[in-house]
């Protein structure tokens, strides 16, 4: 992961990338009030957005955050600087 990832909500503006969820989802939050989160699924025609709570996008996070660990990827030092930021 070289560059952030930004996504544009029809009515909250800005969200940044929080973690991938796994099955073409992924967790955005939206850029300035870091208070709402959303499970996004990015389709051919668009993009589907679910609202969820601030302990399921940690959830999702954390979850994310473990695979790397356990993969030792290259990336991980970002993911926990993401995380740190958003949920600490």
């Amino acid at each position: 992961m070289s560059a952030e990832h930004y996504l544009n909500h029809p009515t909250f503006g800005m969200l940044y990338l929080v973690a991938p969820a796994g099955e073409g989802r992924d967790v955005f939050a939206t850029l300035y009030a870091q208070k709402m989160f959303f499970l996004v699924t990015l389709q051919p025609r668009g993009a589907e957005f679910e609202v969820i709570p601030y302990l399921d996008a940690r959830h999702y996070a954390e979850m994310h955050l473990s695979r790397c660990r356990r993969d030792n990827s290259p990336d991980k030092k970002r993911w926990q600087e993401l995380f740190h930021q958003t949920f600490i």
